[in-house]
């Protein structure tokens, strides 16, 4: 694995943004201030740049990860080398925490979407601040639960055989997860490459650009500056004729 670059001490008023990110987790969101300034000493952050690797999928895994800044996107390779991506997590997000509790590698791998910032917790410590308390253990069951149903979105999107209807099903998607209100419908706060779509949709990059083309002369979406997604009010008229989407 390639671990990315230490990050330098920070500030305090970065570590006082960093004690507000760990209690954001749901696993964290009990412990007393004290002790999420321990939790806190005992991550190690590193930086990331776009498209690194952050975790291999073949890696055993030893850390959970929480997202400081950026993004990094949750991907599975196919026999070609592509990426098939699952999810995407944003600043406030973690992952690998499965892998911890079973004690098994992470069925993926995940790749910094852009310049990231991500926090390492260790198997330890991981277990020393969460699995003596029984609030917290529920919360894990929760969280497991929310795993599962974002995993059953991914199913339901691989599901549909038209491929406009994949398309469309991961905008809505992305909507769900990263959705801002807007005056003309909802933006799609994180920037999407055609190929990244395709990707999602399991369909060819030249599909994604014919599909969003046609979208995009039919007023269901907008392409704003800077590549984020507009989601128009037609856009809702669109999937609610999807059977299982509206």
């Amino acid at each position: 694995m390639d671990w990315g670059i230490t990050m330098p001490a920070k500030s305090n008023s970065r570590h006082i943004d960093a004690i507000n990110i760990i209690r954001n987790v749901p696993f964290f969101s009990e412990l007393t201030q004290d002790a999420l300034k321990d939790v806190e000493r005992v991550i190690i952050k590193k930086n990331y740049t776009k498209d690194q690797i952050v975790l291999f999928e073949e890696e055993t895994a030893t850390y959970m990860y929480i997202v400081y800044s950026g993004k990094v996107r949750v991907v599975k390779m196919n026999e070609e080398g592509r990426e098939q991506i699952i999810t995407m997590h944003k600043k406030n997000d973690f992952f690998g925490e499965m892998a911890l509790l079973d004690g098994k590698t992470a069925p993926a791998t995940v790749v910094a979407h852009e310049d990231t910032v991500v926090g390492l917790l260790s198997k330890t410590n991981f277990e020393q601040y969460l699995l003596n308390h029984e609030d917290i253990r529920m919360k894990i069951i929760n969280l497991l639960c929310a795993r599962l149903r974002d995993s059953w979105s991914m199913i339901k999107i691989l599901s549909f055989d038209n491929a406009e209807h994949r398309v469309l099903a991961v905008l809505n998607r992305m909507r769900e997860l990263y959705g801002v209100a807007d005056d003309r419908g909802q933006i799609i706060n994180v920037k999407l490459t055609h190929q990244q779509i395709a990707n999602y949709a399991a369909v060819t990059r030249e599909t994604v650009t014919r599909l969003l083309k046609q979208l995009k002369s039919e007023a269901v979406i907008q392409v704003l500056d800077g590549k984020h997604i507009l989601l128009t009010k037609a856009f809702n008229n669109k999937i609610n004729k999807i059977p299982c989407l509206g």
